[in-house]
């Protein structure tokens, strides 16, 4: 087995591994906590996923560098350095344990497991593990598929079509943001729609499933790597606002098929601009 096809095997494991222990714990009693706001929660299945998940890359990569979206204290047992950012150089693991928290502890099936591997700051496999749905969207030096089945972004071209995915954490203070990103999405496309958890609409896109989505924001590295890593992959494309290559944490998010992408684009310009003034 090559290295670029064991990390991606080890991407697969790992969120599985993690996204079992996660799922073990939905809906039962669970132990919430916040961090920068009322919405923005992390559980007790939060931290133990992410063990998991460290200690699954651990067992294949002793020493393995990996940023995660959890403060983590060293694990028993488990050879891991912490990173605070994504390195630039050698390799690396980013990891979110769920993926839409806010949902996990509402009881909402809609949240994720995910796992990318890195090398030069750029991702090289990853793997989104939806447990409560049965969905897993993997990425490897060979493949880009859903449940093992080859997957690609939707071939839709009439904007009038697009659905669009709404992404981010918004907070009551960011009320005209959410009115703009409403206005302009619904009055350039089809639709608009959002769900709460990032890798899953990433894979969503990846798959053919959504036609494009805008995050506001410059997303955290976990809340993004392996979707855009998927969405590539899967023959889409992912820029920044401006239509400039994405890379994590240049910028706003605009992902699509690449059909109408300009105008994805457009609209996610128009947002900001509308929030601005």
């Amino acid at each position: 087995m090559s290295e670029a096809t064991h990390r991606a095997a080890v991407t697969e494991r790992a969120a599985r591994a993690g996204g079992i222990v996660a799922k073990k714990q939905f809906r039962t009693a669970l132990t919430v906590d916040t961090k920068s706001s009322a919405t923005d929660v992390v559980t007790n299945a939060d931290r133990e996923a992410q063990e998991q998940v460290l200690a699954t890359i651990a067992g294949e990569f002793p020493g393995a560098r990996v940023v995660c979206e959890e403060e983590q204290a060293a694990v028993a047992g488990v050879d891991i350095e912490i990173l605070d950012s994504v390195p630039e150089s050698g390799t690396a693991w980013v990891v979110d344990p769920i993926d839409g928290t806010a949902n996990y502890a509402n009881e909402i099936r809609f949240w994720a497991t995910s796992v990318a591997a890195v090398s030069g700051g750029e991702p090289v496999a990853g793997a989104t593990y939806l447990p409560s749905i049965g969905d897993i969207y993997t990425a490897g030096p060979e493949s880009v598929s859903r449940n093992d089945e080859p997957m690609r972004v939707s071939d839709e071209t009439d904007p009038d079509a697009f659905t669009v995915g709404l992404l981010g954490r918004w907070s009551p203070e960011e009320s005209d943001r959410h009115g703009a990103f409403i206005r302009e999405t619904t009055e350039r496309f089809g639709d608009g729609r959002r769900f709460g958890s990032m890798q899953g609409v990433l894979g969503f896109v990846a798959a053919g499933s959504l036609d494009a989505a805008i995050m506001p924001d410059p997303p955290e590295p976990w809340d993004s790597i392996t979707g855009v890593h998927l969405l590539r992959r899967a023959g889409g494309t992912a820029t920044t606002a401006d239509g400039d290559r994405w890379t994590h944490g240049v910028g706003p998010l605009v992902v699509s098929n690449g059909e109408c992408h300009a105008r994805v684009c457009e609209a996610a310009r128009a947002c900001l601009d509308a929030v601005e003034s």
